[in-house]
């Protein structure tokens, strides 16, 4: 299932029906009085949560969507019926936003949660509404009311307990295949995640949501490499694992990078709480490892962990930091199996 967090849809909530304007006309009975119905109310748009989804595909195929009008009265003192409502289902995590992509009308944080984010049109009176002990044959019948619509963003943040952060190359995705069972594409260039990828990581009989995303460059919070819509991924994680690359001049220089993006975007990536790990030290020498974190200690303030995705030294070090902050916050959550691009991950 292709990753999509991102859609530009339109919707439109139903018009009111018509009220009718009808008089009673039986045989014997020359004087019927009114008998014309209301119309009934328009559908409503409706965005709910629901469990299950971690993308927006369905969203690219498939733009517009319309609630049904509802159906104007009849004789005989017969009601319009109501319009249906129409229903988003949206994955847990879903921002919608207003046509100018700044505007925030919804933020759907939690499954089963409704937002009506278009009211129906309400339906017409017929000419038996206003029949009065004054007026007692109104030939007044009024039109349903008239439905709204507008262009709306969807845009995904996903929701996981830990997330990945990193310039690329960094070992991110090599670190998420190691303690989870998801499929990351992998290979010794950057760039090679293109998309964000989720994984559940068992420790300690007990599991979290680990999020990874594409590598980070500088300026990504102006989106450079499409940076502003990765970090807005890790927006709602609890903990950060800030991983290095062992192997590069400047590793240093690397954090800082990093630390700087995440500042400038904002949202309180800055202030989340950071573990700090040196990747990659399977091809370092003693001598070079011990340098190296020494150099990143003083850069960042706090212990910085080792670690080798490739041949698990220090991994489950780093994941039991990790759960220990993710526990110091709450429970770390029960999840369904969540979807990356290659396939399920449980």
């Amino acid at each position: 299932m292709k990753f999509l967090d991102e859609a530009k849809i339109f919707i439109a909530s139903g018009k009111g029906g018509n009220g009718c304007l009808s008089f009673r006309r039986e045989r014997n009975i020359p004087r019927g009085g009114p008998d014309g119905g209301d119309g009934g109310r328009g559908g409503d748009v409706i965005a709910r949560a629901i469990p299950g989804l971690n993308t927006l595909i369905d969203y690219r195929y498939q733009q517009h969507f319309k609630a049904r009008p509802g159906e104007g009265g009849m004789g005989q003192q017969r009601y319009g019926a109501d319009g249906a409502d129409i229903f988003l289902d949206l994955p847990v995590g879903t921002q919608i936003l207003h046509e100018d992509a700044k505007t925030i009308l919804a933020d759907l944080t939690h499954e089963g949660q409704k937002v009506v984010l278009l009211t129906g049109g309400k339906g017409g009176h017929g000419n038996l509404y206003y029949k009065s002990s004054t007026n007692r044959a109104p030939r007044r019948a009024d039109p349903g009311e008239e439905n709204s619509e507008m262009w709306v963003w969807l845009r995904l943040k996903l929701l996981a307990d830990a997330g990945l952060v990193g310039l690329p190359n960094a070992g991110k995705s090599t670190f998420l295949s190691s303690v989870t069972r998801a499929k990351p594409k992998i290979a010794d260039y950057p760039f090679t995640t293109l998309h964000p990828q989720l994984g559940v990581v068992h420790l300690d009989q007990k599991e979290f949501v680990l999020a990874d995303i594409p590598g980070l460059i500088e300026g990504a919070h102006e989106g450079l490499g499409l940076g502003d819509r990765f970090l807005g991924h890790v927006e709602r994680c609890g903990v950060l694992l800030h991983l290095i690359d062992g192997t590069q001049e400047g590793a240093v220089e690397a954090y800082h990078t990093i630390r700087k993006e995440l500042s400038a975007y904002g949202n309180g990536l800055a202030e989340k709480f950071e573990v700090v790990a040196l990747n990659k030290i399977d091809a370092l020498t003693a001598n070079e490892i011990t340098e190296k974190e020494a150099a990143l200690r003083n850069a960042c303030g706090k212990d910085v962990l080792t670690l080798s995705a490739v041949s698990g030294e220090g991994v489950k070090s780093a994941l039991r930091a990790l759960m220990t902050h993710i526990a110091a916050r709450g429970a770390p959550k029960k999840v369904c199996k969540p979807v990356s691009e290659e396939g399920w991950a449980p």
